[in-house]
């Protein structure tokens, strides 16, 4: 009997049906664009991370011989394991463990050091390629959000979609009250009428979920692609591969089939717990729960603003989904725009501006110290250079004995005071991390004349500063001297070398130094003679390049393929070009804010959907409402100006509490960013967050518009008539 009532109702009541069918197909659509996207940033991410950080899941560090080795590689569910060609020192070996099963890295490299006779401390782990597999490590204090944001904006879309597809299948339950009365009151029971309703349910759904699972697929394939040729724009830009994996095939369909049910379920739960005689009476109407006057609307619009606000406050819970959906994307597209026009202020003054005048071509000489380094005069040489700078760093640490520190650091508290857990060496001495920059001799003799000082290459040159974090910011930073004027020799682990002298000024490299760092510059010569003593060489070295035409990028682009043409296939270098990385800059940041854009565009969807289901899908609810009204006299203009209020509230309460949001947020980054706020001010993103609310309200007036229109259609005495009978 159920099947043929659906079948007739369905087949009778065509309208109603094609409002689930298209409410499946977005859900599916939806759904399947999110996962499937998602599925492919977490590859990439993966594959990004094995190219920066490497594939392995677990580090051992320790005195290891050859037997070690092949103990750690048969131990049970270690894949591989790979010794290090970087070591951590003359008698450690650094060896990088793959295994079977990452969920058991943890307890499993606890073991293998157990059995070497080593300490926890030995271990190390890749925390982020195992964040990605949701393995979090003891001792891991980064947050690690980005896979929890991913399954957090499903979890979302899927509430959404739920509370805006529940709507559809309301509507069309709604209209059959007076219908599963009748059947309750001649012994149908509340489970029979929920399993009918799931059922047309599923029916109706099914081929649109599968229509919507594939063109969702479709969608990311092409997002993909799209993302994929513009990387390749960008200079050392990945290639994204789309993949699509059965489970996630699998859990997009269950996805969406258990949304479009629960969906269906939760309107068929509550009308089936109706008792007869409501269900034949028909109490379906928007009521208010508790009267209020709306003297603000009365103020500004009259009457219809009275009105307005009432019939809103009766749809509150009805349209609690479309308030949620706009606040956040209203919210999100203005944090969105005004984050990245923070962080373009914060990365001109930081970086593009700070170091215009520095470079213009990076080389970048993998696996090469500096000492067997030959090209340098060639380089030097080259058409379009104006001059270049050979260099390496290392860390290590230096002992400074408390009496060289500079008054001014002592009355601060001395290096402890910023510094956490400093140590002391067997004489009493502090133990500072100091780098060391290492420049051809050229250079280095260079920047002796530069500052004064008669060029030597048997000693360094200390930078004498000190940051005060105390007395000013990271933004606007104010140094002090570190040590004294008068000091003659530095301590390096196993090497005292002479100080040449002490400067405020640093020779011209594109680079940033760690904070308290007791920065020193040495020549070459002399690092060849200390450095089997001192170690901490990073195992690559940098060519910095100025050029004699700065301003154009033909030519930048002329000499970065000159630098590679000296130095391939010697060499195996990376090089960077300044005004093509400024380029790279600028799309990386369009990209991101499209990306994002698009996810604050799907929560306006999701709340401008659900506005148009309410003002098409209570059509029946609202007629009987304006019949009212126009029988005590409202006129078709003001039920025109009511639509329009109810517009302008609809946009403009989530507005107003995204805004405020907004404005405390941007205030909390500009405090915390220590940037001048009318410097936001010039550079605030007003264009395209008007745009983004202009487009949300035209949608949603178009909404009204539409429903407002079929209702000032319909006669006053059809309205009056019971369209239940």
């Amino acid at each position: 009997m159920w099947k043929n009532y659906s079948y007739d109702y369905l087949k009778k009541n065509k309208a109603s049906s094609y409002s689930i069918i298209i409410g499946a197909f977005i859900a599916a659509l939806f759904l399947s664009f999110l996962c499937s996207l998602f599925y492919n940033f977490w590859l990439d991410n993966i594959e990004g991370t094995r190219q920066e950080e490497g594939g392995w899941h677990g580090r051992i560090t320790g005195e290891l011989g050859a037997e070690e080795i092949v103990k750690i590689s048969h131990f049970a569910n270690v894949e591989k394991a790979v010794v290090r060609e970087e070591t951590a020192g003359e008698d450690q070996t650094s060896v990088d463990i793959y295994f079977s099963n990452k969920r058991t890295v943890y307890q499993d490299m606890c073991r293998i050091a157990e059995s070497l006779g080593l300490t926890e401390d030995a271990c190390s782990y890749n925390y982020q390629l195992l964040s990605l597999y949701f393995i979090r490590i003891p001792g891991d204090d980064k947050p690690r959000m980005l896979m929890p944001a991913y399954l957090a904006v499903v979890a979302l879309v899927c509430v959404s979609l739920i509370l805006v597809i529940h709507n559809s299948f309301a509507v069309s339950q709604n209209s059959r009250i007076h219908q599963f009365g009748i059947f309750t009151s001649i012994g149908a029971t509340p489970g029979q009428i929920c399993t009918c309703l799931l059922q047309e349910a599923f029916v109706l759904g099914l081929l649109p979920i599968l229509l919507g699972t594939f063109l969702g697929v479709l969608l990311s394939l092409c997002t993909v692609w799209a993302m994929t040729e513009f990387a390749a724009d960008l200079a050392g830009g990945r290639q994204m591969r789309f993949g699509i994996h059965p489970v996630i095939l699998a859990v997009i369909l269950l996805l969406s089939v258990l949304t479009v049910l629960i969906s269906a379920y939760l309107p068929a739960r509550k009308l089936s717990r109706m008792t007869p005689l409501e269900a034949i009476r028909g109490t379906d109407g928007m009521q208010l729960k508790k009267k209020r006057h709306s003297r603000m609307l009365s103020v500004l619009f009259g009457m219809e603003g009275e009105l307005a606000g009432s019939a809103l406050r009766a749809q509150g819970k009805a349209l609690r989904t479309t308030s949620l959906s706009l606040t956040l994307a209203f919210l999100g597209f203005m944090l969105m725009q005004c984050f990245f026009a923070l962080s373009g202020i914060s990365t001109d003054y930081t970086y593009f501006e700070r170091y215009q005048d520095v470079w213009d071509i990076m080389v970048q000489v993998e696996d090469t110290r500096i000492e067997d380094f030959r090209k340098a005069e060639q380089m030097e040489k080259a058409q379009g250079v104006q001059s270049s700078v050979v260099y390496q760093k290392a860390k290590t640490l230096c002992s400074l004995p408390r009496e060289v520190l500079s008054e001014e650091l002592l009355s601060l508290g001395g290096p402890e005071a910023f510094v956490e857990g400093l140590s002391f060496d067997g004489e009493g001495n502090l133990l500072v991390g100091t780098t060391v920059m290492i420049l051809d001799d050229r250079s280095f003799e260079e920047f002796c004349r530069e500052i004064g000082v008669s060029p030597s290459l048997s000693g360094s040159i200390l930078w004498n500063s000190f940051w005060d974090s105390t007395h000013s910011n990271f933004r606007y930073p104010v140094y002090i001297p570190y040590v004294k004027e008068k000091m003659d020799t530095i301590k390096l682990p196993n090497a005292e070398i002479p100080v040449t002298a002490l400067s405020q000024k640093c020779p011209l490299l594109r680079e940033e130094y760690e904070d308290y760092q007791l920065v020193q510059f040495i020549p070459a010569s002399l690092w060849k003679e200390i450095s089997g003593k001192v170690g901490g060489a990073e195992k690559d070295m940098y060519v910095r390049i100025l050029a004699n035409q700065r301003d154009s990028l033909d030519d930048l682009n002329t000499l970065e393929k000159e630098m590679i043409r000296l130095l391939s296939p010697e060499y195996e270098i990376e090089t960077e070009n300044r005004i093509q990385e400024r380029l790279d800059n600028d799309k990386m940041i369009k990209g991101y804010e499209f990306v994002f854009g698009a996810f604050c565009a799907l929560f306006a969807v999701i709340g401008i959907a659900h506005v148009f289901s309410n003002t098409l899908g209570f059509l029946h609810q609202r007629k009987r409402e304006f019949a009212r009204y126009m029988s005590v006299g409202l006129t078709p203009l003001g039920m025109r100006k009511m639509f329009c209020i109810e517009a302008l509230l609809m946009i403009g309460r989530p507005l107003l509490t995204a805004l405020v949001m907004t404005i405390a947020a941007v205030a909390f980054m500009i405090k915390a960013s220590y940037i001048k706020p009318m410097e936001f001010v010039r550079a605030a993103p007003v264009v395209p967050v008007f745009t983004f609310l202009l487009t949300a309200f035209a949608f949603v007036a178009l909404a009204y518009y539409l429903g407002g229109r079929r209702l000032l259609k319909i006669n006053l005495a059809d309205m009056l008539k019971d369209d239940r009978t």
